[in-house]
């Protein structure tokens, strides 16, 4: 049994175009190895292929919440902004 949080989530939606080196076990990784156990859940909430570029472009919505305590706009951001930043690098992909 696992307890849940008495404290409301902090929903961050990413969105970007793949790249062949994506895949979105690695994309789960990399956002846990920056936020930890405050990352709830990682879901792809959007898919699009544009015809005309022939790229896809995947939104995925992180959702963050601590078991101890609410967490700051202040904290959310700076993760997200290093996620965004990790996930161009590691991932190669392109934020849209």
């Amino acid at each position: 049994f696992k307890s849940f949080s008495k404290f409301p989530p902090c929903n961050k939606d990413i969105s970007f175009w793949i790249s062949p080196e994506f895949t979105e076990n690695n994309l789960c990784e990399t956002i846990r190895g920056i936020a930890g156990d405050i990352v709830e859940e990682v879901k792809l909430i959007d898919e699009f292929t544009n015809p005309k570029k022939g790229k896809t472009s995947h939104c995925y919505r992180v959702v963050y919440r601590s078991m101890e305590r609410s967490l700051t706009d202040e904290e959310i951001n700076s993760l997200q902004e290093q996620v965004r930043s990790e996930i161009v690098d590691k991932l190669k992909v392109e934020l849209r």
